[in-house]
């Protein structure tokens, strides 16, 4: 014991680098913190669309239909929001990404809350989703707790957490990122706005 006392008063670096890794991996919020410092440096940001051409996941006239279930039963069919900017993000409260951009996204949603020409889809995947409604909670986030209504279409989401689409007035596609973003950036606000003057 007494050898281990003395390597780690050498060693004092390595030993707080092992403390800090540790802490890391056993504790989501902490997983979530660093990750939203990397965020924050704009390396990970998400790109828009910037031609119809790029934008060939699927025609103009195909009609995709998702709906997802507000938490007082009502359901939303994407088809139905055709003139407004819609931003769906899916997520899981035992994701550290989801976890890590959802701060950004909150401050999204603050700003841009009371205006009609844009919707909030902020879709929660847990397995139960009550384990969704604890963790915006418990961390003070007030963007709509949606669940899927069905099926999933495959041009939103293939199965990567996080995974956010903004659709345009048309309902086109215009951004789709899988992983962690930070979507608190004036940048990312200049592209809503021009979709939203459109």
């Amino acid at each position: 014991m007494e050898n281990l006392k003395n390597w780690i008063k050498k060693n004092w670096s390595i030993s707080l680098l092992v403390l800090i890794f540790v802490v890391l991996l056993v504790n989501k919020d902490a997983k979530a913190w660093l990750m939203r410092q990397v965020a924050s440096t704009g390396v990970l940001n998400s790109k828009f669309t910037e031609t119809k051409e790029e934008n060939s996941i699927f025609s103009e006239e195909e009609n995709i239909s998702f709906t997802v279930r507000k938490e007082d039963g009502t359901v939303v069919n994407t088809t139905d929001l055709k003139g407004k900017v819609v931003f769906i993000n899916f997520w899981a409260s035992w994701c550290p990404p989801c976890r890590a951009e959802f701060p950004s996204i909150q401050s999204f949603y603050e700003k841009y809350k009371t205006n009609p020409d844009i919707v909030f889809l902020t879709v929660n995947l847990d397995d139960n989703p009550e384990l969704g409604k604890i963790y915006l909670q418990d961390k003070g986030f007030t963007v709509p707790f949606l669940v899927p209504n069905g099926e999933i279409p495959n041009q939103y989401f293939s199965g990567s957490l996080p995974t956010t689409v903004v659709l345009d007035k048309s309902g086109q596609i215009q951004l789709h990122h899988q992983g962690l973003a930070d979507y608190s950036k004036e940048s990312f606000y200049e592209k809503i706005d021009e979709l939203l003057k459109k």
